[in-house]
């Protein structure tokens, strides 16, 4: 069982005490301090999944996997040191003999700082969280039930928690710092990557990446670091709630315009779904606000008091239209509306505030004048039932013991460095180019959620759509749009619709004609 640093067993004490033994007593042995050579602590069950009308038989295998570097001093090579134990989950199917290599996907979530919980018990994995939904949620302790249109069924996977996220953690004495930031992140879930692909003889398989938000952005990233360190060509990557380019939804400066015309086909849907659009159809009030954020709106933004008054009281109605807001409040806030401020105000009148992370959720405002919500609601209603289905999954289904606190998010993370970037935008789009021109095979998948705040839909295609590849390589790239968040598996006709375009995917992409 792995142990917390506060749960260790301390040295013996060497000094005097009751026994009378003499601080100078030579034959006392010396006590090494120095820490344990850490070492694998991977377990292994066996277990079956019916699906469609077979039964899988597979092999899960969790635990802690140690990351070396290799060591030189004065050129010399001299070994290699232990720097982190990172927390892995795979599930392998057996393979009847004389049948190809089945593909094998490598998944993970964000943050950065969160572990792969979200997609591995939400979307991908043999088992699944029941928490219900919108309007209908279970209470705790929640549900956990088995998983026929997990990925399974067409792949093998890999989940993978990055460093201090999870079980996954710095070794003892070490520092976790190195890992907190794009490149040392990039570096070492690659490495894990290599790692499991030649311990367990894969690397003639269908290789693919599965990430979710920030996720979207390191396997981007992978994919051309894979190839360009290791010779690792994959087949394909998919991308849950994309975002490759930081500046395209403002976390780096949060009050560009380029950010306010992302995010406003957002605002739009989430207002049609809270009832702010009549009867006209999810889909007609989409396109317009599409159609404003790609011309009109960054227009009048730019132009500043240049605008004339009836310009501005254009816009302002125009606004107000799409978004459901109160026109007043959209003049005050000068036309550009914020995310956070935006799902506070939509349902103010109800004294609610509505989801960031899925806006089909709300909640209770804290204050009825407060001018950012004090929560997330759909947060508040995801959180509890994945960490206790995680919980209970990991020691009664795979048999692994540790007393370690699983980090579904972490803040330990942060500051996260993005020393790579100094000066100008977090933007993986060139890497991901520069993949696609060198492996034309890779195929890319990318799901949008309607209702997602965190990463908007249309700011999400509009860097896909400018990325410098041929346009015969853009043709490599789908997209799927669904009626659901930020983790739109939440929603259960979402979720079902969602595993059989990611099963298609990866069938269609692992052809080897």
């Amino acid at each position: 069982m792995a142990q917390t640093d506060d749960t260790s067993t301390p040295a013996p004490d060497t000094g005097s005490g009751a026994s009378g033994t003499p601080d100078s007593d030579s034959s006392t042995p010396e006590v090494s301090t120095a820490p344990a050579e850490p070492k694998d602590d991977l377990v292994t069950s066996q277990h079956t999944l019916k699906a469609g009308r077979g039964t899988l038989s597979y092999t899960a295998t969790a635990g802690r996997i140690v990351l070396r570097e290799e060591v030189y001093e004065d050129d010399v090579f001299t070994g290699t040191k232990p720097k982190a134990e990172v927390f892995l989950t795979s599930y392998v199917v057996e393979r009847a003999e004389g049948e190809p290599e089945r593909p094998v996907t490598f998944a993970f979530n964000g943050g950065p700082g969160s572990s792969s919980v979200w997609l591995h018990l939400g979307l991908l994995g043999p088992r699944r969280v029941e928490m219900g939904d919108v309007g209908a949620l279970r209470p705790p302790p929640y549900g956990l039930v088995d998983n026929p249109e997990s990925l399974l069924t067409v792949s093998d996977l890999v989940f993978i928690d990055p460093v201090s996220t999870g079980f996954s953690r710095a070794v003892e004495g070490g520092k976790a710092k190195g890992y907190h930031g794009f490149s040392g992140d990039i570096e070492s879930v690659g490495e894990i990557i290599r790692l499991w692909t030649a311990r367990n003889q894969r690397w003639m398989a269908p290789k693919f990446l599965a990430g979710e938000s920030y996720g979207t952005l390191r396997a981007a990233a992978l994919a051309d670091h894979l190839q360009s360190r290791y010779g690792m060509y994959l087949n394909g990557i998919m991308l849950i709630s994309s975002v490759l380019d930081l500046g395209s939804i403002g976390l780096q400066e949060p009050d560009t315009d380029r950010a306010f015309a992302g995010f406003l086909p957002t605002y739009a849907a989430v207002a049609h779904y809270h009832g702010k659009h009549g009867r006209k159809s999810l889909s007609t009030v989409v396109r317009a606000a599409e159609e404003y954020a790609a011309r009109d709106y960054p227009y009048a933004l730019s132009r500043g008091v240049r605008l004339t008054g009836q310009e501005r009281a254009e816009h302002v109605a125009r606004l107000a239209e799409l978004t459901g807001l109160d026109p007043h409040w959209v003049d005050r806030a000068d036309l550009r509306i914020e995310h956070l401020r935006f799902f506070t105000e939509l349902l103010r009148d109800e004294r609610k505030v509505v989801g960031r992370l899925d806006s089909r959720f709300t909640g209770p405002a804290a204050a009825g004048n407060a001018e950012m919500m004090d929560a997330d609601p759909s947060h508040d209603a995801i959180a509890g039932p994945y960490a206790a289905a995680w919980n209970h999954h990991v020691r009664a289904d795979l048999g692994y013991e540790s007393d370690l606190h699983y980090e579904q998010i972490s803040s330990r993370v942060h500051p996260w460095s993005y020393a790579d970037f100094e000066g100008k935008s977090v933007d993986v789009t060139p890497r991901l180019a520069r993949a696609m021109r060198a492996n034309p095979h890779l195929r890319v998948h990318v799901a949008y959620g309607w209702f997602d705040g965190a990463t908007p839909f249309f700011a999400a295609r509009e860097v896909l759509e400018q990325m410098d590849v041929p346009a015969e390589l853009h043709e490599n790239i789908e997209h799927r749009y669904y009626e659901a968040g930020h983790m739109m598996y939440v929603h259960e006709r979402s979720r079902i619709q969602q595993s059989q375009d990611l099963a298609d995917f990866v069938t269609g992409a692992s052809r080897r004609s």
